[in-house]
């Protein structure tokens, strides 16, 4: 009896460890991959890629956000893998004024930075002492004061480095400017003669930059968005797996086809 019991209790833990062996090996055959994105295109795109993922053992979970901070400080906390929703110069900037530690991945899009307008239909009509709005981040505004001085509606003077007001040499129309909130751009239209606006957040407001905007960055714009994730994990296995997946020629149709030169791939 003592015997049987003994032989019970063996065949016990036996099951137990084939049980936990089992369910390490399961743990380990699928990984959660979590990433942080604005919601156009860059969500879009994540969950065009989460099936081929899912076939490489990786669950994508996506969470969007509507600013343009707490991506990058919830991957640097480590409560996000990865985030894919800005360009380099807004992540390096950030990195320098928070202290962070962010990387780049691969670069996958570029977003034609566009101006817009609901009191005027071309450039020529825009008169002088006319409000402009555009975002107040610093690379963002640099962004925009050069495509401004481009344009021929400003010149900005020739030092090396980010641009501010400050840095307009002549403003021959007398512009006013109005920096914001790159989010609340596209909602202060009706207010302004024009609002430069970032494309993610055109996009979610229904405007079409290839129709509606009065001019747009050329499609070699340095400005390319990229997958980013904090040092020491940008190579890890799931990361780079996305980082092909983002990079495949299935995206570089799917981006073609559904924004229509509004979004332009630019793949590393």
């Amino acid at each position: 009896m003592i015997k049987r019991i003994a032989m019970i209790g063996l065949s016990a833990v036996l099951l137990a460890a084939l049980a936990a062996c089992g369910g390490g090996a399961a743990d380990n055959e699928k990984k959660t991959l979590n990433v942080g994105a604005t919601q156009v295109p860059h969500a879009e795109i994540l969950e065009h890629v989460k099936p081929q993922l899912e076939k490489e053992g990786i669950q994508l979970k996506i969470k969007v956000f509507q600013d343009y901070v707490l991506p990058n400080k919830a991957v640097e906390q480590g409560e996000l893998d990865a985030n894919f929703f800005q360009h380099r110069p807004w992540m390096e900037a950030t990195n320098e004024e928070q202290g962070w530690h962010l990387k780049k991945v691969t670069g996958v899009h570029i977003e034609p930075m566009g101006a817009y307008s609901e009191k005027i239909d071309k450039l020529s009509q825009l008169k002088d002492g006319a409000t402009v709005a555009l975002p107040n981040a610093t690379s963002e505004m640099t962004r925009v004061l050069l495509l401004l001085d481009k344009e021929g509606l400003i010149q900005l003077d020739n030092r090396k480095g980010d641009k501010t007001l400050k840095n307009i040499e002549e403003n021959p129309k007398k512009l006013d400017f109005k920096p914001l909130e790159a989010a609340t751009l596209p909602r202060v239209l009706d207010q302004v003669d024009i609002a430069v606006i970032n494309t993610n957040y055109a996009l979610q407001a229904n405007l079409d930059p290839q129709k509606d905007a009065l001019f747009l960055e050329d499609s070699d714009s340095p400005y390319v968005n990229i997958l980013a994730a904090k040092e020491g994990n940008e190579d890890s296995e799931a990361i780079q797996k996305l980082s092909e997946a983002l990079n495949s020629p299935e995206v570089k149709k799917f981006i073609e086809k559904k924004y229509k030169g509004a979004v332009v791939p630019a793949f590393d």
